[in-house]
């Protein structure tokens, strides 16, 4: 009897550790997703900064003619 309690116990801690792993699994492939997203925000804010820097470069040299 006491051998069968011991067994469901380690069944039962087992599940537990195969929960906190996929839960951890699942945190890591949306922590992922987040720099992902952040690295293509990063990239269009520099590509919007580069513009914006062409246009100012662009309307000094056309004041100075």
């Amino acid at each position: 009897m006491t051998r069968l309690i011991s067994l469901i116990a380690a069944a039962a801690l087992a599940g537990c550790g195969v929960e906190t792993a996929s839960t951890a699994a699942t945190a890591a492939a949306l922590k992922k997703q987040e720099v992902e997203q952040a690295k293509k925000t990063l990239e269009l804010a520099r590509q919007k900064i580069d513009k914006a820097t062409e246009q100012v470069q662009q309307s000094r040299e056309a004041a100075e003619k």
